[in-house]
């Protein structure tokens, strides 16, 4: 391995995509004199992952931002749109299309567990689309998304319309380092059964509830439309992008920000705050007890 290209590569990238100029040519500096230093000499490329992840996150704490590596080599054609979509789907649909759990809890309170991740609308739409109408007929929901540790924004855009009614609602917006934004609206239709905006929702989180799943729990919680039960969430905000540097090792970079219409701001850094604070492991049994009124 290469260690002053590979290194290199990262420092371009970053001076080049991350969402902060201003912080990119930063952690750019950094990583620089690092190597001139002499601190990345004789890595393996696991010890080069873990320090140079270390490095980048040193400046502004940015979770998305990291080297990781990847013990089996990467394909030959990672980062190639298409074949990346196929591999993609073809993990969405080991996990059931990120839908863990579907259930009935005692005095018909439903139940829905999302995990490992919230999966592109094309790939976890019918298993969201299905889930929601199995427990459409339910007097309450909770949302579980625990062991959730991320995703993709326009799936949160989707799973939120089933809790609201049918006008398109703006949920989120990204800006990215030019200023522009990319906004995520509710759509009018959803696959499957619509649950509505009257009866009551918890949204379940822990402490490593992250990313894409923070902000279902944030952007329902904005609109007043859910309690959050559980523990205060990692705080990453960000959405990245992946490049491939070496074999094994692949850089993620934050090319924008989490822009919520109704407070101006994210979760970055700071994570979500749940209205009721209790430990994850409790955050199931408590929610059930609220949404019973007991």
């Amino acid at each position: 391995m290469d260690v002053d290209r590979v290194v290199g590569q990262i420092v371009d990238l970053v001076e080049e995509h991350y969402v902060f100029p201003e912080i990119g040519e930063r952690i750019g500096r950094l990583l620089r004199q690092r190597l001139e230093a002499g601190a990345y000499a004789g890595l393996s490329p696991e010890e080069l992952s873990a320090q140079v992840t270390t490095d980048l996150q040193s400046v502004n704490g940015d979770g998305h931002t990291r080297l990781r590596y990847h013990a089996d080599a990467l394909p030959e054609d990672h980062g190639d749109a298409a074949a990346d979509a196929v591999r993609r789907r073809e993990f969405a649909a080991e996990w059931a299309g990120g839908v863990a759990q579907v259930r009935r809890l005692e005095d018909n309170v439903g139940y829905l567990e999302l995990a490992p991740l919230l999966f592109a609308p094309g790939d976890a739409g019918p298993a969201v689309g299905a889930a929601m109408t199995v427990l459409a007929d339910t007097t309450a929901l909770i949302i579980d998304v625990r062991q959730c540790l991320g995703g993709d924004p326009r799936t949160v855009a989707l799973i939120c319309g089933y809790l609201l009614d049918d006008e398109a609602v703006l949920v989120n917006s990204l800006r990215d380092r030019q200023g522009d934004l990319v906004q995520f609206w509710t759509s009018p239709a959803v696959p499957g059964r619509r649950y509505g905006s009257e009866r009551p929702v918890a949204v379940l989180t822990s402490d490593v509830t992250w990313s894409a799943a923070e902000e279902l729990a944030y952007d329902l919680q904005q609109l007043g439309r859910v309690r959050v039960v559980g523990e205060r969430t990692l705080g990453g905000a960000h959405n990245r992008r992946t490049f491939k540097v070496d074999p094994h090792l692949e850089a993620t970079i934050s090319t924008s920000a989490a822009v919520n219409p109704m407070t101006g701001s994210n979760w970055e850094g700071v994570g979500v705050q749940p209205d009721i604070v209790v430990s994850s492991d409790d955050a199931l049994e408590t929610a059930h007890r609220l949404l019973r009124g007991r």
